[in-house]
């Protein structure tokens, strides 16, 4: 316990009575949640930013894609906007946010992505301007109960799982570990490759204890892809870097990073950090720090977005920058029970009578 946790109980108490409160309205019908035509499938978490949200709604999309028409749809955390944006080649992060700008730059020609703060009236500007959608997406939206989910898929880390944390202040929870109940499956995600069959099983009992009975959970790992240039310079990353990075928590990235490359020096700003002309200057006085080395500027695909600006591109003649991809990495097996729920959730929306 750590010794100002006393102080922030009354708090915590305050605000899991609120949350629950809240919940209860929904589930006895004073709170209604809307319904639509499409499958409506939902991922996000019981805790405050960093379980994988993004790569699993990209896993969804890659596998996905061939069969329906996609549509995502998410808040736009921290962006500059405000309302239903349908993105198009005009958009940039500040007019969408981090996330659905990432996601729009990898699909946007295969895949709807718009952000509005009201999930249920920007999944009605959608099946109005694209008609044609078969599956809506909706990033980060367990706790947006207005729209009922057709599927509901929840992460948890496996470094701070759930059933481990405590809600708001004194932890990450968004609402009591209960709310897992909601969920059609349940996600480990950031597993590490050694994580052992009697380690699943422990996560597996813990789970069960607040998820709705028979609701599967998986354990997902991540593997990263090979690092590419986003600015001028050398076409293939050299081995010394400096590490710059705006999520969560860069615990995974910088380990994965070391097993390649020396790392000079590590920035680590706040999770949706937005850059100023302030900290490009920062990282030209890093290069030329350590010039002697020959460095390139390692960052995520997130940060990535946000430095390939105009703002900032005088910058980028000086220091030759790169990103490394990530990917939800998935057994065969729970690879294709997702597929099944995906498949079985789409064919009980279209055809209710069967």
């Amino acid at each position: 316990m750590r010794f100002y946790d006393p102080l922030l109980y009354p708090l915590a108490a305050l605000y899991s009575l609120a949350t629950g409160w809240r919940n209860h309205l929904f589930e006895i019908g004073s709170k209604k949640s809307t319904s639509f035509t499409v499958p409506v499938i939902v991922v996000g978490n019981l805790s405050v930013g960093g379980t994988g949200k993004t790569p699993a709604v990209e896993y969804l999309i890659r596998n996905l894609q061939d069969r329906f028409q996609l549509a995502v749809i998410s808040r736009g955390y921290k962006r500059k906007t405000s309302g239903f944006l349908l993105a198009d080649t005009t958009v940039s992060p500040e007019d969408i946010g981090d996330e659905p700008f990432q996601i729009f730059r990898k699909f946007g020609n295969r895949v709807a992505v718009a952000v509005g703060e009201s999930r249920a009236l920007a999944i009605t500007h959608v099946l109005a301007e694209r008609p044609e959608t078969e599956i809506i997406l909706l990033d980060d939206a367990f706790q947006h109960r207005y729209v009922k989910p057709d599927l509901s898929i929840l992460l948890t880390t496996f470094r701070k799982p759930f059933f481990e944390d405590r809600i708001l202040p004194l932890g990450t929870l968004r609402e009591s570990r209960k709310g897992a109940g909601r969920a059609d499956l349940v996600v480990v995600t950031k597993c590490p490759s050694t994580m052992t069959e009697d380690k699943k099983e422990a996560y597996r009992s813990e789970i069960s204890t607040y998820a709705q009975q028979g609701a599967p959970v998986i354990f997902a790992g991540i593997r990263y892809g090979a690092p590419f240039r986003i600015s001028g310079g050398p076409s293939t990353i050299g081995r010394a870097v400096i590490v710059v990075t705006g999520i969560a928590s860069n615990q995974d990235f910088l380990e994965e990073v070391r097993k390649n490359h020396e790392v000079l020096e590590v920035r680590d700003y706040p999770d949706h950090h937005r850059y100023r002309a302030s900290d490009i200057k920062d990282m030209v006085a890093l290069y030329s720090k350590h010039i002697a080395k020959q460095p390139c500027l390692l960052t995520t695909e997130k940060d990535a977005v946000k430095f390939n600006v105009p703002q900032f591109l005088p910058f980028w003649t000086e220091i030759p920058i790169f990103a490394l991809p990530m990917e939800m990495d998935l057994s065969e097996a729970d690879r294709r029970m997702i597929t099944t729920m995906v498949l079985d959730t789409v064919k009980k929306k279209n055809n209710p009578g069967e």
